[in-house]
């Protein structure tokens, strides 16, 4: 064989092997939960002409960023990797887990359960997830409950050593009737001080609670403790400077696009209140001044998740919603951002957005 030809022929069979090598990587990093190996992804340059000779190129997404039924999100943060836990669905059973680098791009993980693992304290489905990081470990509160099941459900908390499971049932903490709070669910866990704090509620009062130091039992002798009136659930409690901002939805969450879910907000000088609005209502009398709700692009916008912060220090907020132009998708996931002006949280236009100019992360 002429050496011309050796030669090619010895080419073309490294550039085979790297190619198989480079195939064969690929497939190690999709199946690696703690990489993201983006593809089909969602961001793209759009231009905004600022003058008639200058041209500004902005990254930008569309909404939603899950096209998945996908509500009443929580989000975690793992080094460079944001994981998302939402309310199972006959479609997406046992706690769906995303995880993205930027809050745009999703890709399924898997489930904190399956079929032989998930709760059996209460009868029903796992609603609400709300993750956290404690004591070294990924613990993940949830909801058991069904629909008119409001004295029967409760809340439980199971344990991980990663953000993507497997998650091990650690059992109830309370239950409806045990706690005295009827439709015990939707926990939302946060530390304060150096204690460890659970609120939960759903349309019958929000209320908190102390926890142990590991965060998965009540503090012996804990007493629950009433922040605000019937119309919220979804807890979220957001500290910024002074003040603790409450987070609630109030409203019809799951009726396709004649939901009115829509998000309100009250802030303290303390955790356990007195919140009130920005109109100095009390959140006990079902007051708070409405910063999310729907319109000719989404229908019952609420739940929201976790605020996450930029590398650029903005913040943003992950939420459900119903797509007006397709809502038998039923509950997906959006995005958007906070902008806080005078000390309170603004939502552009106050609705969700069709497009938005991406998060920053470096």
């Amino acid at each position: 064989m002429p050496k011309r030809l050796s030669l090619l022929v010895f080419l073309l069979w490294e550039f085979f092997l790297s190619s198989c090598a480079q195939k064969l990587v690929v497939a190690q990093i999709v199946r690696d939960v703690d990489t993201v190996y983006v593809t089909n992804t969602k961001i793209y340059t759009d231009t905004i002409r600022v003058s008639d000779t200058l041209i500004n190129y902005v990254k930008k997404y569309d909404n939603p960023v899950i096209r998945n039924d996908a509500p009443d999100p929580s989000v975690i943060r793992k080094d460079s990797i944001f994981y998302l836990y939402s309310t199972e669905s006959s479609h997406f059973p046992n706690i769906p887990i995303y995880k993205s680098i930027d809050l745009v791009n999703w890709y399924f993980v898997g489930t904190a359960f399956n079929d032989q693992t998930r709760p059996t304290s209460f009868e029903g489905s796992l609603w609400a997830p709300d993750i956290n990081y404690i004591g070294g470990k990924y613990v993940l509160y949830y909801s058991k409950s069904r629909w008119g099941g409001e004295w029967d459900c409760g809340i439980g908390v199971a344990v991980a050593n990663h953000p993507a499971g497997p998650f091990v049932d650690v059992g109830k903490l309370f239950g409806s009737r045990e706690i005295n709070v009827q439709n015990s669910i939707d926990p939302f866990f946060i530390a304060d001080n150096g204690k460890n704090y659970l609120f939960w509620g759903s349309h019958y009062g929000i209320y908190g609670i102390q926890l142990s130091d590991d965060g998965l039992s009540v503090k012996e002798g804990a007493k629950a403790r009433r922040i605000a009136g019937n119309g919220g659930e979804g807890t979220y409690i957001h500290k910024r400077g002074s003040f603790y901002y409450l987070f609630l939805s109030h409203g019809s969450c799951c009726n396709g696009v004649s939901s009115s879910y829509n998000v309100r907000v009250g802030r303290s000088m303390s955790l356990f209140g007195p919140y009130s609005d920005r109109q100095g209502k009390s959140l006990l009398d079902n007051a708070g001044v409405v910063i999310l709700k729907g319109n000719d692009f989404v229908a019952g916008p609420g739940h929201n998740a976790e605020i996450v912060t930029d590398d650029r220090g903005d913040d943003w907020l992950l939420y459900h919603g119903y797509l007006l132009s397709n809502p038998e998708l039923n509950r997906l996931t959006f995005l958007d951002r906070i902008i806080w002006v005078d000390g309170w949280p603004i939502m552009q236009e106050g609705a969700p957005s069709v497009s938005s100019e991406i998060p920053y992360f470096e």
